[in-house]
């Protein structure tokens, strides 16, 4: 009489199970990692607004001597500016009787959760360019 092996076909459900904890473990790993870099392509969003909105003050300034708080002067759809993946709201402050401004962006929905230390970006009429947090403006 001849014993025949059966073929089987298939994984067991160790191997399964390795498997599963492999993927997970890259996934724990991975992720973090992303929210990380969406972070700071969000923050580039922000920071670009803000470089664009210190130029149309500037402008602003050439025509009337003065800044201005408010964004609709300055051809922006409204006031305070969001902006347009609405990841960053944008207002401005005028000092020194109208001949300085401090342009605020501060990071809304998602982008605040996700990017904590950099939940603010300033930039002045002198071009400076300030965070709440030392490493938010890359050079």
């Amino acid at each position: 009489m001849k014993v025949s092996k059966k073929l089987t076909k298939g994984f067991t459900l160790i191997e399964l199970l390795i498997a599963v904890a492999i993927v997970g473990i890259l996934a724990a790993v991975a992720y973090p990692a992303y929210t990380d870099s969406v972070a700071r392509s969000n923050r580039s969003e922000g920071q670009r607004e803000l470089l664009r909105i210190a130029n149309l003050e500037e402008q602003y300034y050439l025509d009337n001597r003065t800044y201005t708080t408010d964004m609709t002067e300055l051809g922006l759809d409204k006031s305070p500016f969001i902006t347009e993946n609405k990841n960053y709201s944008i207002s401005a402050t005028i000092s020194d009787g109208g001949n300085a401004f401090t342009l605020t962006a501060t990071a809304q929905n998602s982008q605040a959760a996700n990017d904590a230390s950099c939940k603010k970006l300033f930039v002045t009429d002198t071009g400076e360019k300030t965070a709440t947090s030392t490493d938010c403006w890359e050079n």
